[in-house]
């Protein structure tokens, strides 16, 4: 087999740019060939990513400015698809790749310009920002945290705020989702805590989950056959303190997770450094002290968002104050967490000044993405399943300010960060060999958001 080598700009213009405009040059594996010209007897079958990455280890695809274009393309078009590579086929196509939709929800602060939830609709053409549209869903004061239910008809959001109907107590509210995306509020219930900072929706669907930061404590709700929320089944109070004066005088639960099992529910409290661990009744929504009740962390580390391993056999708690992840190991029949590794989330010797916020796990499990509001990076980690271990790998600006929470899509394609005092939204495609981040496009302008949340 005989390689013709072209310039890259004739390459990209005749046998991408013109051909195939919508070509993923990310996937174009064989097409994009760093310095590798194979021998006249090279066979097809023998270019294998096995083979590219012996001669080529360090090479990134999206970066390689230098290519050869194969000839007999049928040929390897018809062995990329035998072992299941179609997407190399665009290479050899005109036929445009479809661009990916997004659809997802955003909470704000309605302090300043924002009203309440948001309904965003975003179209990415390969590594291009195609259109953004972002429309009002609902009034609400103070929707900070969003979740969807899995029935995908309805979403319930927080009223982070101190005073509810009289109450001393932050809201949880129920919404219809409509067909135009937008929101119709079914009813609101009091959260039995000032500042409602965090709820999730448990995986029977049957109940919401909320911590109150304010006051201290979690509570339970339950989901009505209408989507509606009944008043609280299950309310309890953490006690204690830590070390940091300024924001560990008493308890401050900042989120509530149900692990993969729907038995157990996590509650990381910033204010007395522990991850409280309740026994999680689905039947009933009751929440009661498992045995052990907690697990502590560092003092004055502040944990604030918490999230499970896809395989249900580790967890992670980032934590705000001292700008950390601690990685568990987590024992499902139990409820025990163990800590095995406390980690940096900014770079080696880059010195701490502000906090962390959200931390979410890829699909796929490799991946965990952790937020820092003043640095204003994501930082990347890959986590390797046999060690337990988090590996450090990067912290990506956000090319705004303050990201408070991020999402990452259902596909693991995309990650969408929030800018809460930019009030942007930067959308950014995920390496799926490495967990980098690129940046697609300009951060969308949206009013002061800070939670992301995908619709399905």
């Amino acid at each position: 087999m005989h390689v013709l080598h072209f310039p890259h700009n004739l390459f990209y213009r005749q046998h991408v740019g013109e051909i195939n405009p919508g070509c993923d040059q990310t996937e174009l594996a064989i097409g994009y060939l760093k310095d590798y010209s194979p021998e006249p007897d090279t066979t097809v079958k023998n270019l294998t990513f096995g083979r590219i990455m012996e001669k080529q280890p360090g090479f990134l695809m999206e970066k390689i400015v230098r290519a050869y274009y194969v000839l007999h393309r049928e040929k390897f078009m018809k062995y990329f698809l035998s072992i299941g590579l179609g997407t190399f086929a665009c290479l050899f196509s005109s036929t445009p790749v479809a661009a990916d939709e997004l659809t997802a929800y955003i909470g704000t602060y309605t302090q300043g310009d924002s009203k309440g939830i948001y309904h965003l609709h975003v179209k990415v053409d390969s590594n291009t920002l195609k259109s953004a549209k972002l429309e009002l869903a609902a009034e609400t004061t103070n929707p900070s945290f969003v979740a969807l239910h899995p029935d995908g008809k309805h979403l319930y959001a927080v009223g982070e705020f101190g005073d509810f109907n009289g109450q001393k107590s932050g809201a949880a509210s129920a919404f219809a989702i409509q067909e135009d995306g937008s929101l119709k509020q079914i009813r609101s219930q009091p959260s039995h805590g000032r500042g409602a900072c965090h709820l999730v929706v448990d995986h029977s669907g049957k109940h919401v989950l909320v911590a109150n930061y304010g006051g201290g404590n979690v509570a339970s709700l339950p989901i009505r056959s209408d989507g509606s929320l009944g008043q609280a089944t299950s309310v309890i109070q953490h006690d204690g303190s830590s070390i940091n004066p300024r924001r560990q005088k008493g308890p401050h639960a900042h989120s509530i997770n149900v692990d993969p099992t729907n038995k157990f529910a996590m509650a990381a409290d910033l204010g007395i450094d522990k991850i409280m661990i309740y026994k999680f009744d689905a039947a009933t929504g009751q929440l009661s002290p498992n045995d052990p009740a907690f697990v502590k962390v560092k003092p004055g580390s502040g944990p604030r968002h918490f999230a499970f391993h896809p395989n249900g056999k580790f967890a992670f708690v980032i934590n705000e104050l001292l700008l950390t992840v601690t990685a568990f190991d987590f024992d499902s029949s139990s409820g025990k967490l163990t800590p095995r590794q406390t980690i940096s989330t900014l770079p080696k010797g880059e010195k701490k000044t502000g906090s962390t916020a959200e931390i979410q796990v890829h699909p796929n499990g490799k991946f965990v993405y952790g937020s820092n509001r003043g640095h204003d990076s994501i930082v990347v980690y890959i986590f390797d399943e046999a060690t337990g271990q988090l590996k450090y790998v990067a912290n990506e600006p956000i090319h705004g300010q303050t990201p408070r929470n991020f999402g990452i899509d259902p596909t693991g394609k995309y990650l969408l960060a929030c800018g809460q005092k930019s009030g942007t939204i930067t959308v950014f495609r995920i390496d799926q060999s490495t967990g980098r981040l690129q940046k697609i496009g300009e951060p969308i302008k949206a009013p002061t958001p800070v939670c992301v949340k995908f619709v399905p």
